[in-house]
């Protein structure tokens, strides 16, 4: 077996031509990733579902938009908090990922990480990959691998993260920022 190189705490970055419509034009944050396989949220999917509709208690502690955003095709009925959390040490109720993002338990009281939140998102669902799964789609070229920044977790235009993260790349990468959404248009 060879070894798997930790890709936790990085995006995943939809290319152009990935045909899986779960995934079109999707910025993933891996919270997870080894010979197990990965597990990571879709950052820029947002629902039309409040936070509020589901999780009261964790109204208004997240920002703009104060929705619940769709992390994946799995497990749709079931919450995860992404948060940022500045500093080196983080409060009860917060497990450190990478760097100051990571998971909050949405069954602890939320008064434990209000005071020390930068950023929270609420994620229903997740999007997983089994072990050498995510492996054989970068060999293919479904995703492009660049590192995160904490306000991807919250950017306020979901929409234009994907745009946004390749045209911060100092590659080749910033060009495809300006690819077309239907390129038969061109």
């Amino acid at each position: 077996m060879t070894e798997v190189s930790s890709l936790t705490g990085r995006l995943l970055v939809a290319a152009p031509a990935l045909a899986d419509p779960n995934f079109d034009r999707a910025v993933v944050l891996l919270l997870d990733h080894d010979e197990e396989g990965s597990l990571g949220v879709v950052l820029n999917r947002p629902t039309p579902v409040g936070v509020g509709d589901i999780l009261e208690s964790w109204a208004g502690l997240t920002g703009e938009p104060d929705v619940v955003f769709q992390g994946g095709p799995v497990s749709l009925d079931s919450a995860l908090g992404v948060a940022v959390i500045p500093g080196d040490e983080g409060p009860l109720g917060w497990r450190r990922v990478h760097g100051a993002i990571g998971l909050v338990d949405l069954e602890a009281p939320p008064e434990l990480v209000a005071a020390a939140l930068g950023s929270l998102r609420i994620f229903a669902g997740y999007a997983g990959w089994g072990p050498g799964q995510l492996e054989t789609e970068l060999t293919e070229g479904a995703w492009y691998v660049v590192e995160s920044e904490p306000g991807d977790v919250s950017s306020p235009r979901p929409e234009r993260l994907w745009r946004a993260v390749l045209r911060r790349q100092r590659s080749e990468l910033a060009m495809i920022a300006t690819y077309a959404d239907d390129p038969s248009l061109n």
